[in-house]
């Protein structure tokens, strides 16, 4: 055990170096980050385990940062492992930087999640327990890790804390530690005025174990740290109560902590000044690594070589005694989508697309051995059981399945899924209804953005929900969706996969898309209601372009008629009643306009020429398929929030019918 005086001093080290990034940059929070500089100083200093020399071993402890604004402190910390140099702690919050306001994933510079909205980082660390569960109950001691969170007042405030607690909780994922920064001030207020609840018990009501600590005495957190780990059968939060800017001066000497002044801006002038004197600091040339707690450091450094020996050692040994495991092992942390045989998935005509969805997840269920699938207590209804019925929940000491019932808690899962794709070795799905997808937009991004491969499954996608009403029917969903398929990522593809399917063969090759999709999310859009599958002879297998001509168009049309969804079928009914006009008509399925905008200038002149009278037909918003409409087409699209009836009454009353697309289409030309 080190000496606290020694750990003290690495601590202020840390808080030097935070106050001092913000300070340079004028921007930032440096008040949080020297609060909670104790915490990491302890985990980083004496008990994560990790690989410096690889920091993609697989079997590695993670440490999940919620509060993102406290970026300074988890930048320092690393800088004292090597991982940033002090020149780039300099540059903090300046273009091309590789230390941002928030911290974005980064695993080679030991940075396991992007932070976004409060409350999303420590749900993702809840997933990531999950992940190395499923993974534990196949490959045993090699996956022991534990997975460290970080939270704030904040995240603590966030409605999603409440969905991930009650999981973690139920779960018993005793291999997750959450710290939580309890320093009574946050941006605008302190938390009395905002927040009376007793904490401690919420946790305990959801079945953690809560430990509570002063959390800037490295003893009191050593200790905590080590009943965490012992602890067998719940997760377990550790309150650490913490002085916000630990070690602020004012100008006129007086203290600065605990004052909102330095949660969210630069300490600034004398009070900088102050405050890094009174750290142990050189104001003039504060970015530096003392001496003693470069040596704290180097000796951890020397402590995980012994420490990742043995592991791999050990792991070795095991390799040599079930190669096939090991294979697998290495298989699942690849990053390679799985071998799947679509060929042998038969789908059965005219089905809905969420039944179509269902058969291909039964097939999925049985040869992609790490895949999880969860659902919002709605697996009968979005057909996610299809996966269930092949295999079973996760329950409390049994992740031998591969199912999460996550409950009624759309962001919740979703955030859980995304956390179990960055723990690595498991793809994650989730399913609910479209409509209430609108819950998970801000998880949505954060996949796109961390470039997570999750695949989301939305089903009920259109106002033929019918009975249940306007609450329950999607009409501006996909709009907003889409535009993900618009946003670029960091390295300019797509952040998005958006995929609506006509048909169940359509489907078939939706998923198949999806699960080849290994470097951003995927979206996938299913019915309720049976559709009709598209003509005989169509190629589907030309939905991977996005968007294609469906067998039995016209050479030479008058008109093209595009649409996603089971309103091709729509088209095709209404291409019936065109055609005994003499109106020669082409048919194009767009089951993803990313993809169709992905393709050569050449196919997307030759599906959709620029100059050609283009009719759109879409159950969302008109400006859903106005893109690929052009300006010389029209969009028959829904602009209410829809109504309560039977689907069949809808589809006549709002104009998606055959009749209403021949008037439409004639109209037109």
């Amino acid at each position: 055990m080190n000496d606290n005086k020694l750990m003290n001093r690495a601590a202020d080290n840390i808080r030097i170096l935070a106050a001092s990034m913000v300070e340079k940059a004028n921007s930032g929070h440096p008040g949080g980050a020297m609060g909670g500089a104790d915490f990491v100083n302890v985990l980083f200093s004496e008990y994560l385990v990790y690989d410096p020399e690889n920091p993609r071993w697989e079997g590695r402890d993670r440490f999940f940062l919620d509060p993102g604004h406290m970026s300074p402190m988890l930048y320092s910390t690393l800088a004292l492992t090597g991982k940033f140099t002090l020149d780039e702690l300099k540059e903090f919050r300046q273009w091309g930087s590789p230390t941002p306001g928030h911290p974005e994933v980064d695993i080679m510079r030991g940075i396991e999640n992007t932070s976004g909205p409060l409350g999303q980082g420590h749900t993702f660390a809840v997933g990531a327990a999950i992940a190395a569960k499923f993974l534990k109950a196949r490959f045993n001691e090699v996956m022991n890790q534990t997975i460290y969170a970080y939270i704030s007042d904040g995240g603590i405030q966030e409605e999603i804390s409440q969905g991930s607690g009650r999981i973690a909780g139920a779960l018993g994922l005793d291999n997750l530690i959450m710290f939580y920064d309890s320093n009574d001030i946050q941006l605008s207020t302190e938390t009395k005025d905002v927040t009376v609840e007793d904490t401690a018990m919420k946790y305990e009501a959801w079945g953690w174990n809560v430990l509570s600590i002063n959390g800037n005495d490295p003893d009191e957190i050593r200790a905590a740290i080590k009943e965490a780990q012992a602890e067998k059968e719940r997760p377990t939060l550790i309150i650490g109560k913490t002085v916000m800017g630990k070690g602020a001066r004012k100008a006129d000497g007086s203290s600065y902590e605990a004052n909102c002044a330095t949660h969210g801006a630069p300490l600034g002038g004398d009070a900088y000044v102050n405050t890094i004197k009174n750290l142990g600091g050189d104001p003039t040339n504060p970015f530096v690594i003392f001496p003693e707690v470069a040596e704290l450091y180097a000796k951890r450094a020397a402590e995980l070589k012994e420490i990742v020996a043995e592991r791999y050692a050990a792991k070795a040994e095991w390799a040599k005694a079930n190669p096939e495991q090991a294979a697998k092992l290495e298989l699942f942390f690849s990053g390679k989508a799985p071998k799947i045989d679509w060929t042998a998935i038969e789908q059965k005509a005219g089905t809905a697309t969420r039944a179509a969805s269902a058969t291909v997840l039964g097939a999925l269920a049985t040869q992609v051995e790490n895949m999880i699938v969860a659902s919002a207590d709605l697996s009968n209804s979005d057909k996610t059981d299809g996966f269930l019925k092949k295999t079973h929940s996760f329950k409390k000491g049994d992740f031998s399945g591969a199912f999460f019932q996550a409950g009624v808690s759309e962001l919740s899962m979703a955030c859980i899924c995304i956390g179990m794709s960055l723990h690595g070795g498991v793809i994650a799905a989730c399913g609910t209804f479209f409509v209430f997808s609108d819950y998970m937009k801000p998880a949505i991004r954060m996949a796109a953005l961390m470039e997570q491969p999750v695949k989301f499954i939305w089903t009920h996608d259109a106002f033929r929900v019918g009975e249940d009403g306007p609450t329950h029917e999607p009409v501006e969903q996909e709009a907003q969706i889409r535009l993900m398929e618009k946003l670029k990522n960091h390295k300019g593809h797509n952040s998005m996969l958006v995929l609506r399917p006509a048909d169940a063969e359509e489907t078939t090759i939706a998923w198949k898309l999806a699960m080849e999709n290994m470097s951003t999310p995927t979206g996938l859009i299913f019915s309720r209601q049976n559709i009709a599958n598209l003509p005989v002879g169509t190629d589907y297998e030309q939905a991977a372009k996005g968007a294609y001509i469906v067998a039995g168009s016209d050479e030479n049309p008058d008109v093209i008629l595009v649409a996603s969804g089971s309103e091709v079928s729509t088209l095709v009914a209404g291409t019936e009643l065109l055609r005994k006009d003499g109106v020669k008509v082409r048919i194009v399925s767009a089951p993803s306009e990313g993809l169709f905008r992905s393709q050569s200038k050449e196919y997307q002149e030759s599906i959709l020429p620029a100059d050609a009278k283009i009719f759109g037909l879409t159950a969302g918003l008109p400006v859903t398929l106005q893109g690929l409409v052009g300006c010389h087409g029209k969009v028959w699209g829904l602009e209410s929030f829809g109504f309560s009836a039977p689907y069949t009454v809808l589809d006549e009353k709002l104009g998606f019918t055959a009749e209403n697309v021949y008037n439409q289409v004639k109209a037109m030309i």
